[in-house]
């Protein structure tokens, strides 16, 4: 267990996944093990990194299949294992169809189908849809199942195979960017402008712990934002604060932020 003061750091929701990851830091560094996680994070990674420094003797590798991967899986390992060449355990699902209504499917059709087969989250890195399918990264472990399972998407019959990480089509995120004009950089009151929902009902969602900024659980309307900060809220979407570009006359200010569609 981690001594007491470094749980300090963390908000209480992320005790868990600290327990796990400072239990995969201490078997590296005293027992010699390497560890191979599922995919985290860019919070659970942060987690890991800040725990595996205050052991000198531990070396960690990070990969997502891509250079701009979000969600990462993670080598930890003895200082002294070259991790170059361990083998990450990344693989791509090719998810195709012969209906020409799969260039209509997003992200969110893509992980609902995924997850509607039983599949922990942990288990999907990133996914990237295209007009003619979708790429999805996985842990190698579970191809063989989502290939002879998956069949549908939102209503549309699909196919699936898994090829290797070289034939990877990466596709960007994209942003809807929208000018917002606030009283202040408040979580609640950015958030309500984005989502277009009224300010008393964003209050709940975040109060209930479902909105993350920067993958960290926040539940505090009144945290102020800052220019770069992903603010995620569940069942509604997340958006970027892209930038923030001063104060009107009136003295309010004037925010661009980028919604994921």
């Amino acid at each position: 267990m981690p001594h007491a003061d470094i749980y300090e750091h963390f908000h209480p929701d992320e005790k868990s996944f600290v327990d796990r990851a400072w239990e995969w830091v201490e078997r590296a560094a005293e027992l010699h093990q390497v560890r191979r996680t599922d995919f985290l994070d860019p919070r659970q990674a942060h987690i890991l990194f800040t725990l595996a420094n205050k052991h000198p003797d531990v070396a960690i590798r990070l990969d997502g299949g891509g250079e701009d991967a979000e969600r990462r899986r993670a080598i930890v390992a003895p200082d002294y294992r070259p991790l170059e060449d361990e083998p990450i355990g990344i693989g791509v699902l090719d998810i195709v169809s012969d209906d020409r209504r799969i260039g209509e499917l997003d992200h969110g059709d893509y992980l609902g189908a995924l997850l509607g087969l039983g599949m922990k989250r942990d288990k999907i890195g990133d996914i990237h849809p295209r007009e003619d399918g979708c790429h999805v990264l996985i842990a190698e472990e579970i191809g063989d199942f989502l290939t002879g399972h998956l069949r549908q998407a939102h209503r549309v019959e699909v196919r699936a195979s898994v090829i290797g990480l070289d034939g990877l089509k990466a596709v960007r995120p994209e942003l809807e960017e929208m000018a917002l004009s606030v009283a202040s950089l408040r979580l609640d009151g950015v958030a309500s402008d984005a989502f277009r929902l009224s300010r008393a009902k964003i209050m709940d969602p975040i109060r209930a712990g479902r909105c993350r900024v920067n993958w960290k659980p926040a539940e505090d309307p009144s945290a102020q934002l800052r220019e770069g900060d992903i603010v995620s809220m569940k069942g509604f979407g997340r958006f970027k604060v892209l930038a923030i570009d001063g104060v009107s006359k009136s003295g309010r200010i004037r925010v661009r932020i980028g919604k994921f569609v």
